[in-house]
């Protein structure tokens, strides 16, 4: 079945976690606060609201089910033991010329890229010894976990004609302008 063509763009943040996608989302956020050709798309989790990182749905996991099940996804998956979806809701404003971002993971392009067209990658990438220093001073992961992390940032690679790379090792307003930057130049 073909992508769903759209006139707005779905923009699909990735990285590792720790390579600082909230910061630069948070950021963009408010710098297109009045621009109304984005949507920031909110994520349901299976995490408590209060657990730190960004604002998002929280949900049990009977009540994530359900909500998969009743086909209230536009995209779904799974990672470090929670589930996280992207409402169909979320991704309306597509239709309506308006561009969406999203923070998704990494092993569900593929999936996205089937569902959705235009579909823009945006990759956060950040050297190894950045994320390593990030993910220690964050204090959220036991060193096991840590790790385990820094093994998955360096096995799923980002490829593709539609990946656009932030390189986000610097100051907070590089990484968000970076960022603007490959918005701006990829969205009409």
């Amino acid at each position: 079945m073909p992508p769903i063509a759209a006139p707005g763009t779905l923009f699909l943040v990735v990285g590792p976690s720790g390579a600082g996608k909230d910061t630069l989302l948070d950021g963009a956020r408010d710098a297109l606060a009045s621009d109304q050709r984005y949507h920031f798309a909110r994520r349901t989790i299976t995490r408590p609201a209060d657990a730190g990182g960004e604002m998002h749905v929280e949900v049990s996991l009977t009540k994530f089910a359900r909500l998969k099940a009743a086909g209230a996804f536009a995209l779904d998956w799974g990672a470090h033991e929670l589930r996280y979806g992207i409402a169909s809701s979320e991704t309306a404003p597509l239709a309506n010329s308006q561009h969406v971002i999203a923070n998704v993971s990494r092993g569900i392009l593929d999936t996205a890229r089937a569902a959705f067209a235009p579909v823009i990658v945006v990759s956060v990438i950040v050297p190894p010894d950045v994320l390593r220093a990030r993910l220690e001073a964050r204090g959220r992961e036991t060193a096991a976990d840590i790790e385990r992390r820094l093994a998955r940032a360096a096995a799923l690679e980002v490829i593709g004609p539609d990946v656009r790379y932030v390189m986000n090792d610097g100051t907070v307003a590089a990484g968000v302008a970076g960022f603007l930057d490959v918005l701006a130049s990829a969205a009409p």
